[in-house]
């Protein structure tokens, strides 16, 4: 295989003439082997870093620091790599040392070499095309691995949403389709009082629609960029207007609302809009576990448990006992959602390390989103797909659990007290008699057509106080 040299200030190196990355990205795959997940394998952050750098090249062409040539070579080996063409040489750990500079560098040596490709000249020939003189010019790490960060996680939130939408529209469907169906509401795993099916799976769909406003709340602080900052917000290097102009460009090729950050310096150390976007993660995570706990208990049995609904059966249970079928998707989506719990605290812990004008823990915190967020994805996907959609109801037997439950006796408090009602239930606990054995039939303490009125479908689900 034909070889270039390259060179840094640490020595020369050979590189494979087929590769389109340089020296310093070699460096960083020596370095940095630590999860084995290179940052190709999110490609809207390498689409954001190509972005980046387009608009860096279209402001420095404008403000004359970069000449046209090498500019409008720079963007076109930029649409390149945002289109994925180069995806495969973008392989530094997604977790790594130096606040993301060899991802940064990983960017601009790709594009570099591409460039120069397309001006008629070999890769390595950095004298007409440099990754950090040309590509990089007027940029820091620090200012463009969090702008292409920011970009790449608002891109990434827009598909998560849509299948968040989709799950919760999902559970909607279902409360349409079980809303006429009765059933025992419970508090502390206990009886409680009567309810529809239907209203039950509407709290499902409700309690995770709430999570889509949290989620637009999340983009909005992440709109807000720091190119320009360069190093620490000083501006050093760039020259003037270009914050200005790069947020503009940047506007017009991402499609996004960035701004422009009003104070450089703060921008450039802050993470708190990642602490914020952590969180809503984590809130989602926990709801869409306690709706799969719920998922589980309701389906448990079939048998010895609750088993008012049927979850789609989708393998074998067990190695050993015949017939089981274990409610998995619920299962998985548990552990998906303990997962974003802990990488939240990741996400904490790194923001709260950074140190002075720069927080250097970055790569970890968009390892510890990325991750999240298509996780979080995968398994509301999987659960409205595999779970949600193919439920059934037993509806006979949800309403023979609340016929033969001691919970109805909360109906007649408004009409007999809650000392009579009281009484009623101890004695059905302990005897094993009906309440309305006990009420109507023995203790004569309402009439067969009250206790008709007071338990319909409609007052059971939608009590009405009456006297």
């Amino acid at each position: 295989m034909n070889s270039r040299i390259e060179h840094d200030f640490l020595g020369e190196r050979s590189l494979p003439d087929t590769a389109y990355y340089g020296i310093q990205t070699l460096r960083a795959l020596e370095n940095f082997a630590i999860t084995g997940i290179p940052i190709k394998a999110e490609p809207l952050f390498v689409q954001a870093l190509a972005y980046v750098k387009k608009g860096a090249a279209l402001a420095n062409k404008e403000l004359g620091v970069l000449p046209a040539n090498i500019a409008d070579a720079i963007a076109a080996a930029c649409d390149r790599v945002a289109q994925g063409e180069f995806d495969n040489q973008f392989l530094t750990d997604m977790i790594q040392g130096g606040a993301g500079t060899s991802v940064n560098m990983n960017a601009n040596e790709v594009i570099a070499n591409v460039a120069l490709e397309m001006m008629g000249h070999q890769k390595g020939e950095y004298q007409y095309c440099h990754p950090n003189n040309h590509v990089n010019c007027s940029q820091s790490t620090n200012d463009a691995y969090p702008t292409a960060f920011r970009i790449a996680l608002n891109n990434k939130l827009v598909g998560y949403r849509e299948t968040l939408v989709a799950l919760a529209d999902a559970f909607a469907q279902k409360a349409e389709e079980f809303r006429d169906i009765l059933k025992m509401g419970r508090t502390q795993l206990q009886d409680a009082v009567p309810m529809s099916m239907g209203d039950e799976f509407r709290a499902f769909a409700t309690n995770l629609r709430e999570e889509l406003l949290r989620i637009d709340d999340s983009r909005r602080l992440i709109d807000e960029i720091n190119m320009g900052a360069t190093a620490i917000g000083s501006r050093v290097n760039a020259p003037t207007g270009y914050p200005e102009l790069v947020t503009e460009h940047l506007r017009r090729i991402t499609g996004l609302n960035l701004s422009l950050a009003g104070d450089l310096f703060e921008a450039t150390y802050d993470t708190g809009a990642y602490v914020q976007l952590s969180g809503v993660l984590k809130r989602t995570a926990v709801k869409l576990s306690k709706i799969c706990n719920d998922l589980r208990l309701l389906s448990s049995g079939p048998r010895t448990g609750i088993n008012e609904i049927n979850l789609p059966p989708l393998q074998p249970g067990s190695s050993i006992m015949p017939g089981k079928v274990n409610p998995v998707v619920p299962e998985v989506v548990n552990q998906t959602a303990f997962y974003v719990i802990g990488a939240d605290l990741t996400v904490t812990m790194a923001a709260e390390a950074g140190q002075l004008q720069l927080n250097v823990m970055e790569p970890v915190i968009s390892f510890a989103l990325f991750t999240s967020i298509s996780y979080m994805t995968n398994a509301c996907r999987t659960l409205r797909d595999k779970c949600v959609i193919g439920i059934t109801a037993n509806k006979q037997h949800a309403e023979n659990l609340v016929r033969n439950s001691i919970g109805i006796v909360t109906q007649l408090n408004p009409v007999i007290g809650y000392e009579a009602s009281a009484e009623i239930a101890k004695e059905a606990l302990k005897t094993g008699k009906s309440v309305h054995d006990i009420a109507v039939t023995e203790r004569g303490l309402l009439t067969q057509e009250k206790w008709d009125e007071i338990f319909t479908f409609e007052n059971l689900i939608r009590p009405v106080f009456k006297q």
